[in-house]
């Protein structure tokens, strides 16, 4: 006895259409990357002793420290303050990323994407 189609395949969209789904959200995604590369996020730390921006390509483009932190004998204070502001930064960088993204996907949990 021969089947005919698989059941449950005919409501199916065919592979061209799916192809083109892709390819115009592969664009949409290409064209939202290189605008959020020229977007700028910025984040402190020390209630704005130390300033971080940077790009949405998680380069950093200026740190801004307040002289009254700069303390010889307290370098470590420096250093996390920097450290805090920079990752602070890049989580929102992220987050602008994400943001960004969602809009295009739909909220597809498309893993490895971004």
């Amino acid at each position: 006895m021969a089947k005919k189609g698989m059941p449950g395949m005919g409501g199916m969209p065919n592979m061209n259409n799916m192809m083109k789904q892709a390819q115009k959200m592969q664009k949409q995604m290409e064209e939202m990357q290189a605008e959020v590369e020229k977007k700028e996020v910025e984040a402190s730390a020390g209630g704005g002793a130390v300033v971080v921006k940077m790009t949405g390509k998680k380069e950093i483009i200026n740190i801004d420290i307040k002289p009254e932190v700069v303390d010889p004998d307290d370098v470590e204070m420096l250093q996390d303050l920097i450290i805090a502001a920079v990752n602070e930064a890049i989580r929102s960088a992220e987050e602008m990323v994400s943001k960004e993204m969602s809009k295009i996907t739909g909220k597809m949990n498309i893993p490895g994407l971004f």
